[in-house]
């Protein structure tokens, strides 16, 4: 593991058709959607960029050429070597057919999806991770409920409504640590959430790390929305 809480590597995985998204996705790659004026993918890139990461391998699939004519024309903060997957492989296929284009094999990486807008401490992460000697670390996230919920007494008698309160329970939110052994556990078609992390979680080798900040996955266009409202409010509140 790469000494320290830097790393320096990262995947993003961004070959996804993003059905969910038409007709966004139907000229532009799910990581190319703009919210409040930036791209997913470049958001993540200054992100990465930031915590130290120098390299990233981005998996592409559908629309890959116009996400390669992205990249290719704007300044990048990090180097990007994009890797295009013939067939789909996954997300577990997809993070070990291009965590195999690290430039450091011997050394731990970040993995991203593609559609997630957040930012958050991934150097805390990383010790985090190392305190733990885990081999994966997932962001665990606590998204708002799409409800209002009601409050209770132990009467049964209603006593509050709170409107769309975070998750009482924390979530994948598709962001990585790994340590360099991931790689040899990584299914070389499939999905690592029903293979690799299972099989960790029962040999305690699989931590989870809580975020505290923003956190929202694009998966539909009413999250699109919502995302670009929520962002707006936030730049408010910080006077940005």
């Amino acid at each position: 593991m790469t000494t320290g809480a830097t790393v320096r590597q990262a995947v993003i995985l961004a070959g996804g058709q993003g059905s969910r998204l038409k007709p966004y996705t139907d000229t532009v790659p799910k990581v190319m959607i703009e919210i409040a004026g930036r791209c997913i993918i470049d958001h993540q890139l200054d992100w990465l960029a930031e915590a130290g990461v120098t390299d990233v391998v981005v998996s592409a699939g559908h629309l890959s050429e116009v996400l390669l004519a992205h990249l290719d024309s704007r300044e990048l903060p990090v180097r990007v070597r994009t890797v295009v997957e013939e067939e789909p492989l996954g997300r577990g296929g997809g993070l070990k057919y291009a965590g195999k284009e690290l430039p450091a094999p011997d050394d731990g990486w970040y993995a991203l999806n593609g559609d997630i807008w957040t930012r958050f401490d991934l150097r805390a992460m990383t010790a985090y991770h190392l305190e733990r000697q885990a081999v994966a670390t997932i962001a665990l996230a606590r998204p708002r409920l799409p409800w209002g919920v009601v409050e209770l007494d132990e009467l049964g008698r209603v006593t509050d409504f709170v409107e769309s309160p975070p998750s009482p329970y924390p979530i994948n939110g598709g962001v990585y640590v790994f340590s360099p052994r991931i790689l040899d556990l990584l299914p070389d078609v499939g999905d690592h959430e029903r293979t690799t992390f299972p099989s960790l979680a029962k040999q305690r080798l699989l931590a989870g790390y809580p975020i505290e900040t923003y956190w929202r996955a694009i998966d539909t266009a009413k999250d699109l929305s919502e995302a670009a409202k929520e962002l707006a409010a936030l730049r408010s509140r910080l006077g940005d």
